[in-house]
């Protein structure tokens, strides 16, 4: 399904003002203005969608610079890139948060408040409370404890100040969210059509999404709360998820170009705006040689010059055959100086260039069209493999395990027709790597972290949640986390002095105060 959501880029500006407008009465009835009355809803519908797949400021620096580079699968020799050295950026840590509360988040809210209650669009109100649990879901993951039922409602409540919720408590809200959602779905009709730029207003498929969320967050609580985790399980998997990639939660951009926000932002990233600045990380590199998976052609390449964009008249596809991929190690820089350690040359097998480490492959996730995924079915499979591996769903954990390797294998028709492996390729991997119960949680896991590539948030968070794949941590000087992977993001600096006291009541509930190296509340030790 490819829609065109270039028309709706326009949008962008106009309804992300609306929310602060005051009403003035007769004085205010320009006829060439727009109101709340006359606004169409179904623009800001549209808008918020391209905030739950992203804009490329919060990805570039939440997402790749840290997230990618921290659980590397890929790695930097910038110094900008603070993730693959654990050093500390205040404005790439917040990125997410000052992108999404005034933008995503207060849209998303202004949505509901104007289509609660409203009938034509009872529909679109359920949807848009799955979207809402899509942005609050990321931020609560990212951030812990942050404002979440007074959040958006500057205009609405005059509260410019919101408290800090628990997490707990955001998690219980969103659950419920998604499940009053996905009920009201079921005997709802939507009118919405191409506004709707992941589903096209199919109302079955809107359900599905709901459920298939509910059942990642489900097992978000794993940790922290076995008893809760397997009840909502239960109710997703009752309730009715994704049954093929067919129904995978994704937004296409066929008319992506780079003069725009209109495209995927990490795909924008990897091919136009930072191409040279980072390269595939060895240890991932090395993950995907060590099984021979067939995936690794798909994801990797090899450019002459990386350096070059999109666009340009050199700009190369690149060599990705799996025998020519290499990845770069992390931790290390180009100018400490001949005698450091961390200086990239002195790296063991330095292939001599740095040019001849792989890029995010050109054909698949380094396309300014490239699809964006939200949830996928490969993620519910392996989820319920791991679900029935604890024994709270019934069925074969390995029966899931190999549907969902053999779903995200399957997904890169997803870019293209023709791209997968074929039936036999992926036969003969599972024949090669087979599921072990006795190491079902590694497995299960590290399939996960390699479906998840380019939707960095979701693998950070799991791989706090699991603890896999098994990483080797870097010491670089400077590091702000004594060496370990960050566990969160720091609140934007601007909250200790703006919204003081709501600030100093959240960082007194984490245990090492407003630090990286602080944990969530569902990632406990």
């Amino acid at each position: 399904m490819k829609k065109n959501i270039s028309y709706y880029i326009a949008v962008l500006f106009l309804v992300t003002s609306l929310s602060g407008c005051n009403d003035f009465g007769d004085m205010n009835t320009d006829p060439e203005s727009i109101t709340a009355e006359s606004m169409d809803y179904t623009l800001e519908f549209t808008n918020v969608q391209m905030y739950c797949y992203g804009t490329e400021y919060e990805a570039w620096r939440n997402g790749m610079i840290y997230c990618s580079t921290m659980l590397q699968h890929t790695a930097s020799t910038e110094s900008y890139w603070n993730g693959d050295k654990y050093t500390y950026s205040a404005g790439y840590n917040s990125a997410y948060w000052d992108r999404m509360y005034p933008n995503g988040i207060r849209n998303v809210i202004d949505l509901l408040e104007n289509w609660d209650g409203n009938e034509t669009y009872y529909a679109e109100y359920q949807m848009a409370r799955i979207m809402k649990v899509l942005l609050f879901h990321r931020m609560t993951d990212m951030y812990g404890d942050c404002p979440y039922s007074e959040a958006g409602q500057g205009y609405y409540e005059a509260n410019g100040y919101p408290a800090y919720d628990t997490q707990e408590d955001i998690y219980t809200d969103m659950l419920n969210e998604l499940k009053e959602a996905a009920t009201n779905l079921a005997t709802a009709s939507s009118s919405i059509g191409s506004a709707d730029i992941i589903y096209g207003g199919d109302c079955e498929l809107w359900q599905k999404f709901a459920y298939s969320l509910m059942l990642r967050l489900s097992m978000r609580l794993s940790k922290v709360d076995e008893t809760t985790a397997k009840t909502w399980v239960a109710t997703a998997v009752s309730g009715g998820l994704f049954e093929s990639n067919d129904d995978n939660a994704k937004v296409e951009h066929p008319e992506a170009s780079t003069s725009n926000n209109s495209c995927e932002p990490f795909g924008k990233i990897y091919c136009h705006e930072d191409p040279d600045a980072y390269r595939m990380s060895e240890s991932f590199v090395n993950l995907l040689k060590s099984t021979s998976d067939p995936r690794l052609r798909l994801l990797c390449t090899v450019v002459e010059d990386p350096s070059l964009k999109i666009g340009s008249g050199n700009w190369q596809m690149g060599d990705t055959t799996a025998a020519s991929q290499l990845g770069m190690p992390n931790g290390y820089d180009e100018t400490t100086g001949t005698s450091s350690s961390t200086y990239l040359p002195n790296a063991p097998n330095y292939p001599g260039s740095k040019n001849d480490y792989s890029v995010v492959n050109r054909y698949t996730y380094a396309r300014i069209d490239a699809p964006t995924f939200l949830v996928t079915y490969a993620e519910n499979q392996l989820l319920l493999a791991e679900a029935a591996y604890r024994g709270w769903i019934s069925g074969s954990a390995e029966d899931y395990y190999n549907a969902g390797v053999t779903a995200a294998m399957k997904q890169f028709n997803q870019f293209d027709d023709g791209l997968a492996p074929g039936d036999t390729e992926i036969a003969n991997y599972l024949d090669q790597n087979p599921y072990n119960a006795s190491t079902a949680l590694k497995q299960i896991n590290t399939q996960y972290y390699i479906n998840t590539f380019s939707d960095e948030y979701e693998t950070f968070a799991n791989w706090r949640r699991s603890g896999y794949p098994e990483l080797e941590t870097v010491s670089y000087v400077g590091n702000v986390t004594n060496g370990t992977i960050p566990r969160r993001f720091t609140y934007p600096t601007s909250e200790s002095s703006v919204n003081s006291s709501h600030y100093k009541e959240a960082v007194a509930r984490l245990t090492n105060g407003d630090k990286m190296t602080s944990r969530v509340w569902w990632d406990v030790e």
